[in-house]
């Protein structure tokens, strides 16, 4: 996927944020930062499996199901011997763990005594893997390093940036997708199925993948609930939704959103997209490098505040390649506290949501830090999409369009 010199380099990058922090020996769990450092993307994650980086050695070792070891030979730049897989009678066992098989080969190879470092908050790294590993290396001393890897990632490489740009162009097939398909008489779940199928169809250059995150389509009401996704209902003239969905190429993620209405949005609606829209405009306005991220959300706070409004929750944070569950990078939040300086070739997702008790308003952006401010992934019209609803063309069976009989 990605050159072998950037490998390296990133690679390198990581030993010398380790050698910072004190440790000698990284347990890599999540398996985003395994893809970065190794480019193994298989679904193998729901069973437990380590990447692990010494400062001594130049390529990591991957330890995981015995399955899945051709999968990392054949698709990694590692070489064979750095592939150790464990027996299947590991996986799903009441009386050995996955992790008793790490713990023996770090000891094998001379570092059971060293300072190691755990994604201790990892989505798939559990509480368990961690009560084995303190358990068969007594004489090893832990240290937390859920985002160790994340920082390094935060800043993309001019290669990701390429491939992110891709992901944005699924994005905004999806995002057609969705807008094509809504209408009275369709159902929700007809919808997620039209933005999936662009998400990974693509476009007829290059195909996409499967996005850390499904669809999310609350309608209505459950506008007021961002992370919804669908259901059977049927669209009636007069609803109201938000979309919010991403395109992915190669794991990396460029996330939108945007609010539509079959038939004119209703007055509140409209009123808190205006507001939510001048935000986000005055908010690019000043985005640029060595801008704190507290001093985005504050441009954006001041604002929607002029017009009575607030919100409550993060503006954005750093998106790059993920993994399910989730498409944020969890690094960089745009919130108030966030001292964290922007510098080119970072790249978030603004989300400048607002949502209140029965309805909301989602529209935003992904963008990267340019030299002097920032670039617009994707390019999509930020207004209220508003439908003319359209008659469905069956109706219980039947078809709704009659022809004239000669």
């Amino acid at each position: 996927m990605f050159s072998l010199m950037e490998y390296r380099y990133r690679l390198n990058e990581t030993k010398k944020r380790m050698m910072d922090e004190g440790i000698d020996v990284l347990l890599v769990s999540n398996p985003s930062n395994m893809y970065y450092l190794s480019g193994y993307s298989a679904w193998s994650f729901y069973v437990h499996q380590l990447l692990v980086v010494t400062l001594d050695d130049p390529q990591p070792l991957w330890i995981g199901r015995e399955m899945d070891a051709s999968s990392v030979v054949k698709t990694t730049w590692l070489d064979e011997q750095q592939v150790i897989p464990y027996p299947d009678h590991y996986v799903q066992s009441e009386t050995r763990h996955p992790m008793d098989f790490v713990t023996n080969i770090l000891k094998e190879i001379g570092q059971g005594n060293r300072t190691i470092g755990v994604e201790m908050d990892a989505h798939y790294f559990t509480g368990l893997c961690y009560q084995r590993l303190q358990q068969g290396l007594t004489n090893g001393t832990f240290k937390n390093s859920t985002t160790l890897i994340n920082w390094v990632r935060l800043i993309k490489s001019d290669q990701e940036i390429q491939v992110m740009r891709k992901a944005a162009k699924i994005a905004e097939n999806a995002m057609k997708a969705a807008y094509d398909t809504v209408n009275v008489g369709v159902r929700e779940c007809d919808v997620a199925a039209a933005i999936s199928h662009a998400q990974i169809k693509g476009t007829a250059e290059f195909g996409g993948d499967y996005p850390s995150i499904v669809p999310m389509l609350p309608t209505g009401e459950n506008t007021s609930c961002p992370h919804l996704t669908w259901t059977d209902r049927t669209y009636q003239e007069g609803d109201y939704l938000t979309v919010e969905i991403a395109g992915c190429y190669k794991r990396y993620h460029v996330p939108i959103a945007r609010t539509v209405s079959l038939g004119v949005a209703p007055e509140h609606v409209k009123e808190l997209a205006k507001v939510v829209i001048e935000g986000i405009h005055e908010t690019l306005q000043m985005i640029r490098p060595g801008v704190a991220a507290e001093e985005v959300a504050a441009t954006w706070n001041q604002s929607i505040s002029k017009h009575g409004f607030e919100k409550n929750s993060r503006l954005g944070y750093s998106i790059g390649l993920s993994f399910p569950p989730d498409w944020g990078e969890h690094t960089v939040s745009l919130r108030q506290g966030d001292r964290t300086l922007l510098k080119p070739n970072m790249t978030f997702h603004l989300m400048p949501g607002i949502w209140y008790e029965d309805y909301g308003v989602e529209i935003t952006e992904s963008i990267r830090i340019t030299d002097d401010g920032v670039e617009l992934l994707t390019n999509v019209s930020r207004e209220i999409f508003e439908k003319p609803p359209s008659p469905p063309l069956w109706v219980d069976g039947n078809c709704a369009i009659k022809r004239d009989v000669d």
